[in-house]
């Protein structure tokens, strides 16, 4: 369990690692097609912090409310309120406040950009048709989520993911109509303005694809990653084994989840049918493999 959850983490890093080399090349390209040099680094980095500050301040009450979701307190659903102090108490971490989706179908997310701030969304179905045991293992993975800061690395992922994308747009635009170096006479002669615009020219096209598969790539991990946490956590690997059957297996559709929602909740609304999808394009790793995993772990 120790071994998986280590290895999980070590994947994350490496891949944020590599997101930011790819910012860092795609700045400094940007910087020498506009004559600025190094300062291509300073433009990438001004605006990946920009947009991380807008997402971890305002992400969650946008996400809430995108999902319909509303605040409830211990009398509405005292059960609920007690499983989630039993794994607080547990896990050492504050109580977070509980929101329920009025939706059939069975599933939950968490967001906040920190413990102190976090929140569990639950939907009317999960509450319905999960056992106590099964409630339990989802909230214990929502928890590891919050535990694990996984709500702040999707914000840091998905901000770096958003300025490459930005960046390349300006590339490609400054390219089009001719604005950079190319229009600057002398200095757009010679071989090495060239190489610089079409090195510019590969990553403004490669890059937004490289990042939005690392930012997928780094959400799967962190799944697995909450899977062996919530495992620790409650100590019955089971009791969520159970649960991401019973999610994946419910014929009714979530009607509040959307394509910018779908990588917060424990089972993609969308693959849930796809028991054993294993592409790059998916926010979630393969059911099979997270129950099988689940049920290896001792």
């Amino acid at each position: 369990m120790y071994e998986a959850i280590a290895a999980n983490r070590r994947n994350t890093f490496l891949l944020i690692a590599v997101i930011i080399v790819v910012l860092m090349l795609l700045g400094y390209t940007l910087g020498l097609y506009w004559g600025l040099g190094e300062g291509g680094l300073w433009i990438a980095g001004i605006v990946a912090l920009a947009w991380i500050g807008i997402s971890y301040f305002n992400g969650a009450s946008i996400l809430l409310s995108a999902s319909g979701a509303r605040e409830i307190q211990k009398a509405d659903h005292p059960q609920l309120f007690n499983v989630v102090e039993e794994l607080t108490i547990a896990s050492g971490l504050p109580m977070p406040k509980i929101y329920i989706i009025e939706d059939s179908a069975p599933n939950a997310f968490a967001t906040g950009r920190d413990p102190e701030h976090a929140a569990v969304a639950i939907t009317t179905g999960l509450l319905e048709k999960l056992d106590r045991a099964e409630l339990q293992g989802v909230m214990a993975h929502e928890l590891s989520h919050i535990q694990n800061r996984d709500i702040l690395y999707a914000t840091l992922i998905g901000a770096l993911a958003g300025a490459i994308i930005l960046i390349s747009d300006v590339f490609l635009r400054s390219l089009r109509f001719g604005i950079g170096r190319s229009s600057r006479g002398g200095k757009s002669k010679g071989g090495g303005a060239a190489l610089v615009v079409l090195l510019g020219l590969i990553l403004a096209l490669l890059a937004p694809l490289i990042a939005r598969l690392l930012q997928l790539s780094v959400s799967r991990q962190r799944e697995y990653l909450a899977d062996a946490s919530a495992a620790m956590m409650t100590r019955y690997p089971e009791g969520l084994a159970s649960a991401l059957e019973k999610i994946a297996r419910d014929p009714d559709k979530l009607e509040v989840a959307s394509r910018a929602t779908q990588h917060l909740y424990i089972v993609n609304p969308f693959e849930k049918d796809q028991w054993s999808l294993d592409s790059l394009w998916s926010t979630h790793p393969p059911l099979e493999e997270r129950v099988k995993r689940l049920r290896a772990l001792r």
